[in-house]
């Protein structure tokens, strides 16, 4: 789990199951020197969803960055420049509408009930931009099945056949699907060394590959 996503349930969930760790701020910044600044202009405006400790936008280079969480602390660990709402990810109404180019949700999907996952797609219809993109990284319960549920929080199980399934069913278009993207990150075996996650996102063989990257974008609604 790569600790973007915030769970609704119970209990301390940062304290226990999602710690705060140094090894992720590494990860996110070779994710994007190796991936995502290549999807994202720096002239749009980001949006991230369960975005814990910020992580992933604080390292995001464009012109507008917006991290959502109902997580209280999410306040404290933007980085400056970084519009943090702390809110239910199915409530963007503190969002303007047709604003996001690039929504992005990571380890999140798994841990909200389907009638949740659906309220926040049509929450996420509101706030993209004509030719925004939602991009997915999650565990595929394909290939990490023997620990998926070693977290407490994980409701939801999707693979890289039914989460596509399931976008598809609720009126978005798939336009890209990597059933191994990368390892549980900093939960694996592989030490989170910059080079060595950038020839893995490079390699054609991808061991330990247990979590999935899918990209969709809103098509006809259900």
């Amino acid at each position: 789990m790569s600790g973007q996503g915030s769970p609704g349930g119970e209990g301390d969930y940062h304290g226990s199951r999602l710690a705060e760790d140094p090894r992720r701020d590494v990860l996110w910044r070779a994710l994007w020197r190796y991936h995502f600044r290549h999807s994202i202009a720096q002239e749009a405006c980001v949006l991230d969803l369960g975005a814990g400790y910020a992580s992933f936008i604080n390292v995001v280079t464009a012109q507008r960055r917006i991290a959502v969480d109902r997580w209280p602390g999410l306040a404290h660990h933007v980085a400056p420049g970084v519009e943090a709402v702390v809110a239910s990810i199915t409530d963007l109404g503190a969002i303007e509408a047709g604003c996001v180019d690039f929504a992005f949700a990571s380890n999140l999907f798994e841990h909200l009930p389907q009638d949740v996952a659906v309220e926040t797609l049509v929450a996420l219809r509101w706030v993209l931009a004509p030719g925004g993109r939602l991009t997915l990284l999650q565990p595929n319960y394909r290939y990490a099945y023997p620990e998926y549920f070693d977290d407490y929080t994980h409701v939801a199980v999707y693979s890289h056949h039914s989460l596509p399934d399931f976008l598809r069913a609720h009126g978005w278009v798939v336009e890209e699907v990597r059933p191994r993207f990368l390892p549980p990150t900093i939960k694996s075996r592989l030490p989170v060394w910059p080079a060595l996650i950038g020839a893995y996102l490079r390699s054609p063989v991808k061991p330990l590959g247990k979590q999935m990257l899918v990209v969709a974008r809103p098509g006809q609604a259900a």
